[in-house]
């Protein structure tokens, strides 16, 4: 550890992470370029990676990323932290071969007990020979997998999701897929192999991009990979160090922006599960310890959230009935007047984003 290393404080990584991860005003990238930029935007649920993209200036109208979707460019698919992601077709071809580890180790997690003497490769080559015949959603799978295999169904389905490369299956619905979307085979849909090469080290370049300056537990919670310290190591000649207020090393990719932690920053809304909130284990440089157990639930549901500069300062969900759209704002302290008002303008752009044909909307605080 370099105790001579800049000193940054939680301020400035809050105002860099903020501009890596294209919540900044400025220039803004074209959705692809955005996508590819964040890695991949956290899409657990449809909606979400709509709205993740429209507050960082890259969405337009919703149809111009369902475009990118129905023509493959953009992909959704289980990735980092064993979760679904949208990425950008390329990536997940780059980046899901060097995952395989972290997925492996979940599956290991979850499954082990529940599926005491099941062999999986003859497991995986059932599945495979499933999705072969057309997509599948998972209770399609399963039905196919019982017939075969007498074990725990929902265990067996985990551990198919956690081997095989595989993609939803868009419809035309507004946010492109359903609550429980058939998925197909990756090499199939996409019709290119996944890349085996040991993609880590370009992995962690690409997060330091996203998410740094960040130490190797930093990339460990958000990638789900683990021993990674000796990949940072091996990068340290590409790479330059500070410190933070714990006096901890962090690394960062060269000529990444560092804005000054004394920038004005506007109100911000941020999705359900967005990337700010889940890319780091620490995560106080934009939410307070205090108030985590406000947004991720005890059942893991990660709430969306509003910043007010720059940190987290309250809550946001949509309701909806036939003429009316209500975006409602549930803070979790005192607002001033001005930064009301900001969210008022702010929550209507996006409620109108959401909700493009509703006749009356409305912002309210709670």
């Amino acid at each position: 550890m370099n105790t001579r290393a800049p000193l940054l404080t939680r301020q400035a990584l809050n105002r860099a992470l903020l501009a890596r991860q294209l919540l900044l005003p400025g220039k803004r990238p074209g959705i692809l370029q955005a996508v590819s930029r964040l890695i991949g935007v956290q899409a657990q649920q449809p909606r979400p990676p709509f709205a993740a993209l429209f507050s960082r200036g890259a969405a337009g109208e919703a149809g111009a990323i369902a475009s990118l979707i129905g023509s493959r460019k953009l992909v959704r698919a289980t990735a980092m932290r064993t979760t679904l992601h949208l990425m950008t077709a390329a990536d997940y071809l780059a980046f899901r071969g060097c995952l395989q580890p972290a997925l492996s180790a979940a599956a290991k997690s979850i499954v082990e007990g529940r599926t005491v003497g099941l062999d999986l490769p003859p497991l995986l080559d059932a599945a495979r020979a499933s999705f072969a015949a057309g997509p599948r959603t998972f209770g399609q799978l399963r039905d196919d997998l019982a017939r075969a295999f007498p074990h725990d169904e929902r265990a067996m389905g985990y551990a198919v999701r956690t081997h095989l490369p595989l993609i939803a299956v868009p419809d035309e619905s507004r946010w492109r897929w359903p609550a429980d979307p058939p998925f197909a085979l990756a090499s199939s849909w996409l019709g290119a192999p996944i890349d085996l090469a040991d993609q880590t080290p370009e992995l962690v370049m690409r997060y330091l991009g996203a998410f740094g300056p960040a130490t190797p537990a930093d990339f460990q919670a958000w990638s789900g990979l683990r021993a990674t310290a000796k990949v940072f190591d091996a990068l340290r000649p590409k790479l330059r160090t500070f410190r933070d207020e714990r006096n901890r090393e962090l690394f960062d990719v060269l000529k990444a922006p560092l804005p000054d932690p004394g920038d004005p920053v506007p109100v911000i809304f941020l999705a359900d599960f967005d990337n700010a909130i889940l890319g780091h284990a620490d995560r106080s440089r934009i939410i307070a310890d205090e108030h985590r157990p406000r947004v991720v639930t005890k059942n893991l549901l990660v709430l969306a959230t509003f910043l007010v500069d720059g940190f987290v300062a309250g809550t946001w969900r949509v309701a909806r009935d036939r003429r009316e759209a209500t975006l409602e704002i549930h803070p979790f302290g005192q607002l001033r007047s001005v930064v009301a008002a900001q969210l008022r303008l702010e929550g209507e752009r996006l409620l109108r984003f959401l909700e493009p044909d509703t006749p009356v909307y409305n912002v309210s605080r709670l």
